[in-house]
């Protein structure tokens, strides 16, 4: 985890709401006034982003916080999260930051989740992709991790996916395959998309690492895994859902990747009550 890049989010995101000084803080709030305050879920979830939270407040300063949940554990209605006790004035001014981070990296993990509960009994392991928010990736992803996803590739440095665009400049998949290895030789396991099950039939006489089985209907996949028969592991992307999830993992495939535990969450509702 880069804390440094971490810390420079959160300064952008505090400088964002705090141009120069909080005017109705500094209008009603003595310096000197201390308060404690309670962050409590309002509905149930999976908790995510504790750190971050925390983190707002010791950039802030002067307020210690005594957490009571971990990140990854789950929440119920009404728990209380953690107590904050210190400066009132830096409790108002992180407010609202400090929840956007953490309610956001909650609701990501609480969708997470649900898709892994779907994949129980089978093999299959649940992967995110890099359909994050621009800049907040280290966070999303760590969420995802939290929810009990896998990360897939951080960026475009991480790892090799050959994909249908790259197919088609390269002029076929075999042709791509070749261009990698020339670059890489062996030193990195490689990954190609599929669309059709020609297409598994050329991947796998390229003695690919990773097959992935891009928008393909359950038939389909179905006669993929056969034909693969072992010879790769197998990803499934495109049309995932919680109700489709459940039946894709019990066709045998290894990896299940899906954006919508990063683009299509619902932040976690969470409050922060000055007792």
């Amino acid at each position: 985890m880069n804390l440094s890049m971490i810390d420079k989010l959160i300064q952008d995101a505090l400088n964002e709401d705090v141009t120069y000084e909080d005017i109705t803080t500094e209008a009603i709030i003595p310096d000197d006034l201390l308060s404690t305050a309670n962050l409590i879920a309002k509905e149930d979830g999976v908790l995510a982003g504790l750190f971050v939270f925390k983190r707002v407040f010791e950039i802030l300063g002067e307020v210690e916080i005594e957490s009571f949940i971990r990140d990854g554990e789950e929440v119920k209605n009404g728990d209380i999260i953690c107590t904050l006790k210190g400066k009132t004035k830096n409790i108002l001014i992180g407010e609202r930051t400090s929840l956007n981070f953490i309610q956001r990296m909650s609701g990501i993990a609480t969708l997470t989740r649900e898709f892994v509960k779907k994949l129980e009994g089978t093999k299959a392991v649940l992967l995110d992709t890099r359909k994050t928010t621009p800049n907040l990736r280290i966070l999303e992803k760590y969420a995802t991790r939290m929810g009990g996803a896998v990360n897939h590739r951080f960026n475009l440095s991480d790892g090799i996916l050959i994909k249908d665009n790259h197919i088609k400049a390269a002029g076929s998949i075999t042709r791509a395959v070749e261009l990698v290895r020339k670059r890489y030789s062996n030193l990195k396991k490689i990954e190609v998309e599929t669309e059709s099950l020609d297409m598994v039939k050329e991947a796998l006489s390229c003695n690919v690492d990773i097959i992935m089985l891009d928008n393909m209907n359950l038939k389909l996949i179905k006669e993929a895994v056969k034909l693969i028969n072992g010879r790769a592991l197998i990803e499934v992307s495109g049309n995932v859902n919680l109700n489709t999830i459940g039946d894709i993992a019990k066709t045998g495939v290894d990896f299940i990747s899906t954006g919508a535990i990063t683009h299509s969450y619902k932040s976690l509702d969470l409050s922060l009550r000055i007792v």
